[in-house]
């Protein structure tokens, strides 16, 4: 009968389990040394050696002749252990004896000494999901069994074991297996098998097997059925995205090329493939871009092995982290709303044109948009030729470096509201304020209308500008101008007799900047010609 090669090729010793050195070689030195716990707890995803380890260890603690911390698989306990002839090692699924009842007759079990072997081994996987009323009755014989008994608990979920069991337990934490032990576990698996498999596939199956060997012997089972297996026997017998699909659909995207992202689309669609899983893939690529574009040092050991490292930097190319970041935003919002979606493909389709159009919206800050737009620019735009119109004048000779004019016609309403409003004519700037000649002639005129001591600050202190609107009567201190605007009605009217005409007077300390506010200069002359007082401040 044929039988799986994830179980076929289960590991027989420690040496056999790939990926988990730092468990193998802890539990191999407790071996030899001989100082085993009573309790130990296996914890970490699906297919990466928990039950096959426990196994391991129920051999090791009973074989006859151990070598380096393995169990020797010659042995009668080995081999008893193995046929399932031995039953003093008991294996126990909690998914289906969760009860109270299950756990009370392992431990009356316990009470009695084995008959075959040295110790009796107890394994319970998926040891989560005993009952809170399980987990309580075994707490007491967890924590001091009698010494001819060892037990061995496994979980993929241990936030759900009491904090109670995790105490009275040795525990290891299994990783997830990296893809180049995974793939190199399978060319040899597929040597011994006969089976032809190409890097590029074992890559592949490496990559969505996500750290499970189980999970990567299973996909290489199901991708020999056909024959050879590559890359493109790969995608069709597990209907998952190739690399070089991911890549063609990666540079639509770049391209804004909606029309062909979504055909593609089409395509993986009619092909079986899952949408759910393509965005999936097109995440894991975006991923990879992201790294290279944005790490200062080598990354190539933390890229997916499904993508040449070469093809990642191309496609890097033109493209800032700012938009990655957008895209992976929008695939996984897509990824959401796909499994409530009553039409799966059009919601990936839609993913698809958003993905080619993205809007300023889809970046997180301003900082983002701007550097996607310098990028752009950068690499340049594409801008066709329009013809021009009967009515477009012609540039003058000898200018061809001259652009061409502008036409607004069909442009959206919003640039007419942000267009700047056209300039005003200029107007021509006012006349600068020339020293009054008619100064000293203004003096003698003041004479026996203002004090003497207004009249010889100003003699000493002071000096006049005219213009057309007013006469600015300058003052070196402070003092002189305090006192002439004591005065400033008779001031005046001499100015007045000077000029032959009524004028505004203002008196200004020399240090102070002249007021530039020729509106506010006509209102006042206008008041002043409807005889309006007007109070300056």
């Amino acid at each position: 009968m044929y039988q799986a090669l994830y179980r076929k090729w289960r590991p027989l010793t420690f040496a056999d389990v790939v990926g988990q050195q730092h468990i193998t070689d802890t539990l191999r030195a407790q071996l030899m040394a001989a100082r085993l716990s009573h309790a130990y707890l296996f914890t970490g995803t699906r297919g990466t050696g928990k039950t096959t380890c426990a196994k391991i260890l129920a051999r090791a603690v009973n074989c006859e002749r151990l070598q380096d911390g393995d169990p020797c698989g010659e042995c009668p306990a080995c081999q008893g252990i193995l046929n399932g002839s031995i039953l003093d090692v008991v294996e126990l699924d909690a998914a289906s004896n969760n009860g109270v009842d299950n756990i009370r007759d392992i431990l009356n079990e316990t009470r009695y000494t084995p008959t075959a072997v040295r110790r009796r081994v107890y394994i319970i996987d998926e040891v989560h999901m005993l009952s809170t009323g399980a987990f309580n009755a075994l707490l007491k014989t967890l924590e001091e069994p009698p010494p001819h008994v060892l037990f061995i608990l496994a979980t993929t979920e241990i936030h759900k074991v009491p904090q109670t069991i995790l105490s009275r337990c040795q525990r290891f934490d299994f990783r997830r297996i990296n893809p180049r032990d995974i793939a190199a576990r399978l060319c040899e698996v597929a040597a011994a098998e006969g089976i032809q498999v190409t890097d590029g596939a074992a890559q592949l199956i490496a990559r969505l097997a996500d750290g499970a060997m189980r999970d990567a012997l299973s996909m290489l089972d199901r991708a020999s059925g056909g024959g050879p297996i590559d890359e493109a026997a790969v995608t069709d017998s597990l209907g998952v995205l190739g690399a070089d699909d991911a890549v063609g659909l990666m540079e639509s995207i770049k391209a804004g090329d909606a029309a062909g992202a979504v055909r593609l689309i089409g395509e993986y669609y009619r092909a079986g493939r899952d949408l759910a899983g393509v965005y999936d893939q097109l995440l894991g690529l975006i991923r990879d871009m992201l790294l290279t574009g944005t790490a200062k040092g080598d990354v190539s050991a933390l890229l997916s092995p499904a993508y040449p490292a070469e093809t990642v930097r191309r496609l890097c190319e033109g493209t800032v982290p700012a938009t990655l970041i957008a895209w992976s935003q929008i695939i996984q919002e897509s990824l959401t709303r796909q499994r409530t979606a009553s039409n799966r493909r059009i919601e990936a389709e839609l993913c698809a044109v958003r993905l080619c159009s993205l809007h300023g919206d889809d970046y997180d800050d301003l900082t983002g948009r701007v550097s996607a737009i310098e990028e752009t620019l950068k690499h340049g735009i594409t801008v066709q030729a329009q013809p021009a119109s009967a009515g477009t004048a012609a540039p003058p000779p000898g200018d061809e470096d001259a652009p061409p004019p502008f036409d607004d016609s069909d442009a959206p309403e919003w640039v007419d509201e942000e267009r700047p409003a056209p300039a005003q004519e200029k107007k021509e700037p006012a006349p600068s304020p020339q020293e009054w000649t008619g100064w000293p002639q203004l003096l003698e005129t003041l004479k026996g209308r203002v004090s003497i001591a207004v009249l010889t600050n100003l003699q000493l202190s002071g000096r006049a500008l005219l213009t057309e609107t007013a006469l600015t009567i300058l003052c070196d201190d402070e003092i002189t101008q305090q006192l002439a605007k004591k005065d400033q009605p008779a001031i005046e009217q001499a100015a007045a007799a000077v000029l032959g005409h009524t004028i505004k007077v203002k008196i200004r300390y020399a240090e102070e900047q002249p007021e530039k506010n020729s509106a506010l200069d006509e209102i006042v002359e206008l008041a002043h010609k409807l005889d309006i007082e007007v109070t300056e401040f």
